[in-house]
């Protein structure tokens, strides 16, 4: 009985025993990140990245001081929602009437416009005529194309999606017709503007988190003692210690 009694003593222990931390996650542990910190990346994040609504129901909730209003932040989520519905002809167009001279400056930034322009015309000519993608690429992109090399290329490429059908499209064509394609066009138009605007290309969480990563690269290429996976920290739930993040 006694052994019996034992057994299940060392058995519960053993089970219920709480795994030791690293000695970095430990000291990490230690560290109390201000939530005002936490508060004001969240919000710069949310302003850089076009976000009015959210960001002024944000400062409310987390009662941060009003920062100066940038003027071109509801431009710019206009843009980028045009951009992200396929509307690239308003997207320009409102991109223009923002900075008249934005795509004059910025050849490449122009020409990534028209081409998604193209793919959203000849993914709408799917099964129907393609003639108004064909005219807008020999008028809007051919003559750019012509002088210089990589355009050309991209061009082309670009128009390889009226001869293949969707289900036989190779991977680098079908990601053409991703919404990715969309996404990374719209935040490449939102760091030229807020470049030209701000002088500042992105929001300051996106700096650190890389930051980080290079920190993190370092360390292990040096032998440090890490653990084998190190969280971001950017979770809300409050196991370690630290203040939980004021969500919008």
């Amino acid at each position: 009985m006694d052994i019996h009694r034992r057994i299940q003593s060392q058995t519960s222990s053993t089970s219920t025993a709480t795994p030791s931390k690293h000695a970095f996650e430990t000291r990490v542990a230690e560290v109390k990140s201000p939530k005002s910190d936490i508060n004001a990346l969240i919000l710069d994040y949310l302003l850089m990245e076009g976000y009015p609504k959210a960001a002024e129901k944000f400062q409310k909730e987390a009662n941060l001081k009003p920062k100066q209003e940038d003027p071109t932040i509801k431009a710019r989520q206009e843009i980028q929602h045009a951009i992200h519905v396929g509307d690239i002809q308003k997207a320009i167009s409102d991109l223009n009437e923002l900075d008249p001279g934005i795509l004059d400056s910025d050849p490449h930034l122009h020409f990534s416009l028209l081409r998604l322009q193209l793919i959203e015309l000849i993914r709408n000519a799917r099964g129907y005529d393609p003639t108004a993608a064909i005219n807008f690429a020999q008028e809007k992109l051919a003559p750019r194309a012509a002088s210089n090399e990589q355009f050309l290329k991209e061009l082309e490429k670009t128009m390889a999606l009226l001869i293949f059908p969707p289900e036989k499209l190779q991977p680098d064509l079908a990601a053409l017709l991703h919404s990715d394609l969309r996404r990374n066009t719209a935040a490449q138009v939102n760091e030229v503007v807020l470049q030209r605007h701000t002088e500042r290309r992105e929001a300051a969480i996106r700096q650190l988190v890389r930051m980080r990563a290079w920190a993190e690269a370092s360390c292990r290429s040096k032998k440090r003692n890490l653990p084998d996976r190190i969280e971001l920290g950017l979770n809300t739930g409050d196991d370690s210690g630290h203040e939980p993040m004021v969500m919008s």
